[in-house]
């Protein structure tokens, strides 16, 4: 047990190259400062001079992180981050997911898990109470995340949590996600940098938990939190899933269709969470301590495993390619899922190949919008790497570079990372929080469409008076990515920054308030600015496609958004972060 109540005070780094460990302390000050997740992430790898190294280098570092809330009762807590630098993007690449690896991991007595150097030859990682040992995987090889998952649980046991890659990841494939509990983390590539480390999985298991400086009052907080989680903030989520936003989307007219042509989609009843519940069977599900439950899972007709179905897989799969057949959004999102690539990056890639076949500047007629078939194939090449695959498999940004044409003003992606599912032009503070942000497009680093869907803001026509609405977003993502908890929480919790504060403060005994916890997040956010300029970063990245700075939503002429209007919000937006008008900060960390 560590002397830190919440934390052990500790990480372990592994070299995979010597195949031997090293637990190195964490000072508490450093933790309270970055208290776990993506902002303790990114100060460790910008500690380990990660950012001037290639992501798929030998020596680079991708590094697991837990939290002081994880193992805790407070729901939805039991979540780790993978942070690395990103090989689709080359800046700082945070994911988060939710399963029993996150209270696995912390168990094995660290706080994170630094991985560097490189396996000579496919292997998996055995952690076992911090102590390792690596062994060969070559009986892996190929075998897709479920049969992965089922081997190692056969060999190894089922009390060994596992985090895999699929074949994207051993085939270099730049957004191949880490796999477990048949979850993901991964957009931006993170599968790709253990595939390059020849790492096919890591086990882990352990019986060393941390204490809470405030029991009796943690386990008060836990139930009063699962009591208001089960309310209606949440009700619609847990009925009917993320995906239930896709009809709302597509009436407003900000739901991305065939590659951002358009923002709103005539098939999109055919392939609704209501429509989709009357012709498949479906089951609802959660992720590991958590009360929400907002998880859906669709049971496909050839009898095979239950699709889990998120309204991002189901736009990318979906209307961003045109298609409105159920079955294939379905099957494309099981395929992913075996395969361990992110959903968004293979649908925003395909949807930019289907439009660039259109326009005669590839030589793929086959590949077409609304074509099942075309995308089945499409998604199959970008595991062979035959054909168009090798392009495909690299992103949209660089397939623009290499297919060249001037499509790069049409690639769906910001700093390489390809857009969710909303459309910049009708939600402007989120398209601001696209642009600067520092992963790429994200809708998870930045909640701005909160900003867009409230009454003070004008969805269509952001100004800079809205510009801190965008920023409080930020901030608060930033600390639910440390501390780790689900962004469902936003709008369970009254006071955000004060019951938050209060959530640290009864694990650890800091005496941490509402103002040092917004600190806290300007720090986690400046952080991983300081990593992308030392990765390369220059004020030109922070920008969105020239589609959407030129043209405006058919569907809703409404919906327009300048260059010049983005540039001033830009503007707004760094000095708030009291940085220069460009982006650069005034002083290194």
């Amino acid at each position: 047990m560590g002397s830190i109540f919440g934390c052990h005070g500790a990480m372990l780094r592994v070299d995979l190259t010597a195949g031997r460990a090293q637990r190195e302390s964490l000072d508490e000050g450093f933790l309270r400062q970055f208290p776990g997740g993506s902002g303790l992430g990114t100060a460790l790898l910008l500690r380990e001079g990660a950012a001037e190294c290639e992501a798929l280098a030998a020596d680079s570092s991708l590094v697991f992180v837990f939290s002081p809330l994880v193992g805790s009762p407070l729901t939805t807590s039991a979540k780790f981050a993978v942070v690395c630098r990103s090989p689709l993007t080359g800046r700082i690449n945070d994911s988060l997911a939710s399963s029993g690896f996150a209270i696995a991991g912390k168990r094995s007595g660290v706080d994170a898990i630094l991985l560097t150097g490189r396996c000579s030859d496919l292997s998996v990682l055995v952690i076992d109470n911090g102590r390792i040992r690596v062994e060969s995987a070559a009986e892996l090889r190929g075998l897709t995340t479920q049969q992965t998952e089922q081997r190692l649980r056969d060999e190894y046991g089922a009390e060994y949590a596992t985090a895999v890659i699929g074949p994207a990841g051993e085939a270099g494939v730049l957004y191949a996600t880490v796999t477990h509990a048949g979850r993901h983390a991964g957009r931006g590539g993170s599968g790709a940098v253990l595939g390059s480390k020849n790492l096919k999985a890591i086990l882990v298991r352990g019986d060393q938990r941390t204490a809470w400086a405030d029991p009796d009052g943690l386990i008060r907080r836990a139930k009063d939190l699962s009591a208001r989680s089960f309310g209606p903030a949440t009700a619609k989520y847990r009925e009917l899933g993320t995906a239930t936003n896709l009809l709302a989307f597509n009436r407003l007219h900000v739901l991305p269709t065939r590659n951002f042509q358009r923002g709103s989609f005539e098939g999109a009843e055919s392939i609704s969470p209501e429509q989709m519940g009357a012709t498949y069977a479906k089951m609802r599900s959660s992720c590991v301590a958590c009360t929400i439950g907002c998880e859906h899972l669709y049971q496909l007709n050839d009898g095979s495993r239950p699709v889990r179905m998120e309204y991002e897989n189901l736009f990318a799969l979906g209307p961003l390619c045109g298609i409105s057949a159920s079955e294939s959004v379905l099957q494309s999102s099981q395929y992913c899922d075996a395969m361990g690539m992110d959903t968004i990056s293979a649908g925003g890639t395909i949807a930019f190949a289907m439009e660039c076949a259109e326009r005669g500047l590839i030589r793929e007629p086959w590949l077409r919008f609304g074509d099942p078939a075309a995308m089945r194939r499409a998604l199959e090449l970008i595991v062979s790497g035959e054909g168009v695959g090798a392009l495909l498999r690299c992103g949209s940004r660089s397939m623009a570079q290499q297919v060249g044409g001037n499509s790069i003003a049409f690639a769906p992606q910001v700093k390489g990372l390809e857009i969710p599912g909303y459309d910049p032009r009708g939600l402007q503070m989120m398209a601001l929080g696209f642009a600067v942000g520092t992963r790429g497009a994200d809708h998870n680093r930045s909640g701005a469409y909160e900003a867009d869907f409230s009454a003070e803001v004008d969805r269509r026509h952001g100004t800079i008076e809205d510009v801190p609405r965008a920023i409080e977003t930020e901030d608060r993502a930033a600390v639910m990515d440390s501390l780790i908890l689900c962004k469902f929480l936003r709008g369970v919790l009254e006071d955000f920054w004060g019951e938050t504060a209060e959530m640290l403060r009864l694990v650890t005994g800091w005496s941490v308030d509402a103002e040092e916890l917004r600190q806290i997040a300007r720090g986690i956010i400046r952080v991983k600015k300081e990593f992308n300029i030392r990765s390369g970063w220059t004020p030109a990245e922070d920008t969105l496609p020239d589609r959407m700075l030129s043209s405006v939503l058919p569907d809703d002429p409404a919906a327009s958004l300048p260059e010049a209007r983005l540039r001033e919000l830009i503007g707004a937006y760094n000095r708030a972060r009291g940085w220069t008008d460009e982006g650069w900060l005034s002083a290194s960390i």
